[in-house]
């Protein structure tokens, strides 16, 4: 027996159920944290004269307006997750979701570890 998605398009595959896009949906709040904690973390550095931005179309922004990289960077990667979040069921999208947790996630983790090691460099541990 063939469920609706798949007999309207053979080719295409239907994705999840119900639980599987409440995970999904958490998923897509928690991407949109780890941007605002990279944005937070990146003008900290980048303020301090510690880091440049990595992303050379942001570094001018982030530079002179913080106001402004901070709510371009908010805007792009919301507008990327609610252009994937429309298309949850694809698994094309899903994967996209999963994949820009992942990246968010090992962004904090550097990000962490890079205070991590000012911090014990401040206080002369190791």
């Amino acid at each position: 027996m063939q469920d609706s998605a798949s007999s309207d398009n053979p080719r295409r595959l239907a994705v999840g159920t119900v639980e599987h896009f409440h995970w999904l949906h958490g998923i897509v709040k928690v991407v949109l944290v780890l941007n605002l904690l990279d944005a937070l973390f990146t003008l900290v550095w980048v303020r301090a004269g510690l880091a440049r931005e990595a992303n050379p179309l942001m570094d001018w922004l982030v530079e002179e307006h913080a106001v402004g990289f901070v709510l371009v960077k908010l805007g792009l990667v919301g507008l990327g997750s609610w252009l994937l979040w429309r298309r949850r069921e694809r698994p094309a999208a899903a994967i996209a979701i999963v994949a820009a947790f992942l990246t968010y996630y090992l962004i904090l983790l550097y990000h962490l570890q890079y205070a991590s090691g000012l911090a014990r460099q401040l206080l002369g541990i190791g």
